[in-house]
This record gives structure tokens, C-alpha cells and sequence, in this order.
């Protein structure tokens, strides 16, 4: 990968997203795309880059059926579609096998790859293999406490201990005093950044709840059996929006006092806000991330540019979304983009 850019700018990451969108928008054409192309661009731009065809792979942490991960794909996909790109989509919940797939990806001699960083140290080795064969790689989602420490050219995403104390001052404002923050992946660095930054700000006392994130009546039943053994919960915070809505449904049948909220949105999550069953959701605007990390990697091949300055991550959160404005974010949801 070619590093000769200098470090010494150090954009703010608010302005690093401004400067992308005005290159963005400066960089397509009047020309028309496939329906498919458009429909997944969801307005993103009329046209399609007028530049050669690239051939970008995005390979992330997923899981089977965490529809988190299908916003990231759709933003991705409306990026490649305007970018004239052509995208890879591969991912594992193993690192070892997420590893192997970037490799895949550098056997392929793609231009350009987005990675997710839940377990940094198994990407290592792998990373520096993309670099040496000079193909750039940008990170994330997961990983911004490690992405410069890997030699990533640029991140994009929210920082997870941020967020986690967000929230946590939320949980003060509240007035709660005990709650279980439930994690769903065991070694996700970024899973494990939330809880402790909940834990920091927290007023309360707050205990880690570790479940089997691939098997939701499992998730299911492990919360159900705390709620019944400790009475006197006052929230559930779950990290992802799959597992809010169990957790709810937890509540629901134990007649719990207990309040949900939650990180990550999706469209039955905007829902159960404004019905009540859960309270706030913290919103890293996960369709941003995909969007981005492929359209940065366009625009680095065809104008040099990056973003952060080599050094600050972009950042697309958090957020929170409660009922004073989830009306406004419900329309969104409903097209799959929060």
C-alpha cells in the first residue's frame, strides 16, 4: 500500500465526511446505471462514475442472520453501484476464517478491501500481506482503537467506549440503578469497549451477561433466567438489535419491571420505540460505514484522496434514537438504510 501520503493534516472527522460527499457528488456522471444499481444506490446519486471498472472486497465479522450487517451491505452496494466498482461480499464470525477470506481477497487481486476488526490479532499477519502486495485496506465497524496499529489507510465508524459511556449517562439520567449489559459475541472488541464504557459512566451497578449471539432461543432463555433471578434489574442493555427485541420479549413474559435498550437499529427495532417495548436505541449509522469504506477506497484510486488525515477515524457515531425522534428515523429504517 502506498503510504507516502503525509500524517501531519489531521482533519476532523465531520469535515473529512463533508470533503468526501463534495468529491463524491464532483466525481459522477450523467450516466445511467442498471435498475438493480439504482434501486440499491436508494438516492444516493442518479449517475455512475465515468472511471474504470474496480474490483473492491468487504469482508466483515457477520453472523448468520444479524441484519445489522445487511444495512452495512446495502450502503456498500449503493457505493459500488455509483463507483463503478464491483464488490465482493464474504464474511465469518471466526476470525481465523474472516483472515482467510481477506486472503482470498489478495489472491484475487482486488483493488481495494474494507475489513471489519472485532479480533484484531487474527487480521494481523493477513493485513500486512495486503499491504505488501500494495492493495489498500480500510477499516470498519470494529476496530478504532486498532485499526493505525494494523497500517489500515483510514477507518469509519463510532468509537465503541464513546458510545458505551453515552449510554451509560443515559442509564444515570433515568434513574436506574442496576442493569446487565448483554454481550453476544465473547473476545468482540468492540462488544466488550461498549459494556466497559457503559460501566465507566454508570452510576449504578452493572454485571456482563455473555450469550450465544447464533442461537436466539438460547439468547432468549439466558435472559429470561436472569430476569427471573434478579427482580430488581432496571434495564437490559443489549448491543445489537436482534437481541433487544428477545430481550423485550424476555421482559414481556416474565413481567419484568425492566426496561430495554440497546445499540444498532433496524426497522422492526424504530417499531418496538415507538411502542414502548424498547426505550433507546444508539445509532452508529451502520449503512454510512459501508457506504464510506468502499467510497473511500474509490476515491483514493482515482484522485489520491483519504480521509481523517491518515490519522483520525471518521466517525458515524453515536446517536440515540428514543421516541422524540424516532418518527423521523422510521423511514429510513423502513427502507432497510438505518
Amino acid at each position: 500500500m502506498d503510504r507516502s501520503y503525509s500524517r501531519s493534516r489531521r482533519l476532523a472527522p465531520v469535515v473529512a465526511v463533508a470533503a468526501a460527499a463534495a468529491l463524491t457528488l464532483a466525481g459522477c456522471s450523467s450516466s445511467s446505471g442498471g435498475k438493480e444499481a439504482e434501486e440499491s444506490a436508494q438516492g444516493a446519486s442518479a449517475g455512475k462514475a465515468d472511471t474504470p471498472r474496480m474490483k473492491v472486497a468487504l469482508v466483515t465479522h457477520q453472523s448468520p442472520g444479524d441484519t445489522f450487517w445487511d444495512i452495512v451491505r446495502k450502503g456498500a452496494e449503493a457505493a459500488a453501484a455509483k463507483d463503478n466498482v464491483e464488490l465482493i461480499y464474504s464474511a465469518d464470525p471466526n476470525a481465523g476464517t474472516q483472515a482467510n477470506l481477506v486472503q482470498n481477497a489478495i489472491d484475487q487481486k482486488v483493488d481495494g478491501i474494507a475489513i471489519t476488526l472485532a479480533k484484531p490479532d487474527a487480521l494481523k499477519d493477513v493485513v500486512a500481506k495486503a499491504k505488501a502486495a500494495n492493495i489498500p485496506v480500510v477499516g470498519l465497524n470494529s476496530g478504532v482503537s486498532e485499526w493505525q496499529k494494523l497500517g489500515l489507510m483510514e477507518f469509519f465508524g463510532q468509537d465503541e467506549t464513546v458510545a458505551g459511556e453515552a449510554l451509560g449517562k443515559r442509564l444515570n439520567e433515568a434513574g436506574a440503578k442496576k442493569a446487565v449489559c448483554v454481550i453476544q459475541e465473547q473476545g468482540n472488541i468492540g462488544l466488550t469497549q461498549r459494556c466497559d464504557g457503559v460501566k465507566k459512566t454508570f452510576e449504578g451497578t452493572t454485571e456482563t451477561l455473555n450469550v450465544n449471539g447464533t442461537d436466539m432461543p438460547s439468547v432468549k432463555s439466558t435472559i429470561t433466567a436472569k430476569l427471573k433471578q434478579e427482580s430488581d434489574l432496571d434495564y437490559v442493555v443489549t448491543l445489537g438489535a436482534p437481541f433487544a427485541l428477545t430481550a423485550a420479549q424476555s421482559v414481556e413474559e416474565t413481567g419484568s419491571k425492566a426496561k430495554v435498550a440497546t445499540f444498532d437499529l433496524n426497522k422492526q427495532l424504530t417499531g418496538a420505540i415507538s411502542e414502548g417495548s424498547i426505550e433507546f436505541a444508539v445509532d452508529q449509522q451502520p449503512y454510512l460505514q459501508g457506504y464510506l469504506a468502499i467510497d473511500s477506497l474509490w476515491l483514493y484510486k482515482n484522485n489520491g484522496n483519504y480521509m481523517g488525515g491518515g490519522e483520525q477515524p471518521v466517525l458515524t457515531g453515536p446517536a440515540f434514537v428514543d421516541k422524540t425522534n424516532v418518527e423521523t428515523i422510521d423511514k429510513y429504517a423502513a427502507k432497510g438504510t438505518r
